[in-house]
């Protein structure tokens, strides 16, 4: 692995790490199958190269600020909301609703964009779902830019729903303690019940216990306010049950597929960012991957726990994007 001593261009740092907000050039509808109608959009560079951002959750979605980790004068940049996800239709919805599904979907809309091979720039579960594309399709990627990393173990997993009481003691304890006192034995399938309950009266008090445990422990420092953390109820509900959802079945990815298919995309240009105090997806998964991966760039933010927002994270984050644009297309 590359450290950040044998990196030998560093990029100049801003106050700002981000570039200013932009609008689409182009958005659309996707139909990827009889129940699934994806949402995607374009901007920046028509003429530039493709990157594809790939949003966390499963079920996070995209938001404007996405489209500010990119140079818009280099890149064409393509966001997309994955299946039952943000502007994404039905909204929140499980069925048909896989790992492989989403991959096939972003390979779907690759032809769509007539776009022969592109960048992934992904964080969180946008990473797993990075190298589970570029796995499969490695002669469509030009590279890849991962965060917060996270491999969908079975320990990932069980480290999400037991493990971050051990350092975040009260948002655990508030999580555990929604569920009645029967239940919290099997908190994964006590919330995924409640969670693809029909009822709102059932599943929106449950999908707020499961959102609120998962922002409070995202960031270094607490976050502030103390408002909803999501801009909707629907917001919510996607990203607790389409996560419950995929953590119930192991992310449909064998332990260790991931890491083991590393051979299809070694050759591939690639930057891992990984916040040190990382509580959501701490970084012992990201030391794995880029132990795996020699040949990839592993950049260990000191100052920095899971959430894209930091300053830290989104600095290394600009920085690498940069750094990636000069080894697929340099000059």
């Amino acid at each position: 692995m590359n450290s950040r001593a044998d990196e030998p261009v560093r990029e100049p740092l801003r106050s700002e790490p981000l570039f200013p907000d932009i609008e689409p050039h182009a958005a659309g509808r996707l139909s990827v199958d009889a129940r699934h109608t994806i949402y995607w959009e374009e901007c920046g560079n028509p003429e530039g190269e493709p990157i594809v951002f790939l949003h966390g959750g499963p079920g996070g979605g995209c938001l404007p600020y996405h489209r500010r980790f990119f140079d818009p004068s280099e890149w064409r940049i393509v966001l997309v909301d994955q299946r039952g996800a943000g502007r994404s239709t039905p909204a929140a919805d499980v069925v048909d609703n896989t790992t492989w599904h989403l991959v096939a979907d972003l390979e779907r809309l690759r032809a769509l964009r007539g776009i022969e091979r592109w960048a992934l720039f992904g964080g969180s579960w946008g990473s797993t779902l990075a190298l589970a594309y570029a796995e499969s399709f490695p002669e469509h990627t030009t590279g890849l830019v991962l965060r917060g990393i996270f491999l969908a173990s079975a320990a990932e997993i069980d480290w999400f729903m037991h493990g971050m009481r051990q350092v975040f003691p009260e948002a655990w304890d508030a999580f555990s303690g929604f569920l009645p006192a029967d239940e919290r034995g099997e908190l994964l399938a006590s919330y995924h019940r409640r969670l693809v309950d029909s009822d709102p009266a059932v599943h929106g008090p449950a999908a707020a216990a499961w959102d609120r445990y998962e922002s409070d422990c995202s960031t270094l420092l607490p976050r502030g306010g103390g408002g909803p953390v999501f801009d909707s109820d629907a917001a919510a509900l996607a990203i607790a049950r389409i996560e419950a959802h995929y953590f119930l079945h192991n992310g449909f990815l064998a332990d260790g597929e991931l890491v083991n298919n590393l051979h299809r995309v070694r050759h591939l240009p690639a930057t891992i960012v990984q916040g040190r105090y990382d509580v959501v997806c701490p970084p012992v998964t990201a030391h794995t991957l880029a132990r795996a991966w020699p040949e990839a760039e592993y950049v260990v933010v000191p100052d920095a726990g899971h959430s894209v927002r930091e300053p830290g994270i989104q600095r290394e984050l600009v920085a690498a994007v940069a750094r990636l644009r000069r080894r697929i297309a340099p000059g």
